[in-house]
């Protein structure tokens, strides 16, 4: 399970969503859910009272290879994505992330934050196929809310946990 709280940033564009505007219980309304690769996760407006911006969260609470929740109609080419996670449950991941450049559920870049494998990496997916771009050790206490943000601007990519850079890379895949 993760719970979120999500902020996109550009020179022109700024937006910042906490889920308090939406139906508690469902997916919210102007986002799109899904998952590359197999299972069927599950993501629902919740409430948690520990919330950086209380009360509500964005929570993935099933399985799914590599699930994702976008928001709809958001372009940004370049700027900043900042979302704010705690890593609750799960078997295989205890992760929070955060996608860009997003094409479709099998076209995107993903920055991740795993508690139980203690790390931060970067991937590119092209064709539903995720490939890494670099993995490092960092630690990612569970159940402890964390601040994941990558900013990117041309082929630059810069991943930062709780304010620390973790990852400086050039990729042009996307």
């Amino acid at each position: 399970m993760v719970a979120l709280t999500v902020l996109s940033a550009s020179a022109a564009f700024a937006e910042t969503d906490n889920f308090d505007a939406y139906a508690r219980g469902a997916e919210p309304g102007g986002w799109t859910c899904g998952v590359t690769g197999k299972g069927t996760p599950r993501w629902a407006v919740d409430t948690d009272p520990s919330a950086p911006s209380a009360p509500n969260v964005l929570r993935q609470s099933a399985s799914g290879t590599f699930p994702w929740c976008v928001e709809k109609g958001v372009s940004l080419a370049d700027g900043f994505v900042e979302v704010k996670f705690k890593p609750e449950k799960g078997r295989e991941d205890q992760a929070g992330g955060i996608v860009w450049r997003w094409k479709n559920g099998d076209d995107y870049y993903v920055a991740r934050a795993n508690a139980l494998e203690n790390n931060v990496s970067l991937y590119y997916t092209v064709n539903g196929k995720r490939n890494t771009i670099e993995y490092v050790n960092a630690p990612v206490p569970a159940n402890v809310w964390h601040t994941l943000r990558v900013e990117f601007s041309g082929a630059r990519i810069k991943v930062m946990l709780d304010g620390k850079p973790c990852i400086e890379q050039e990729d042009s895949h996307i």
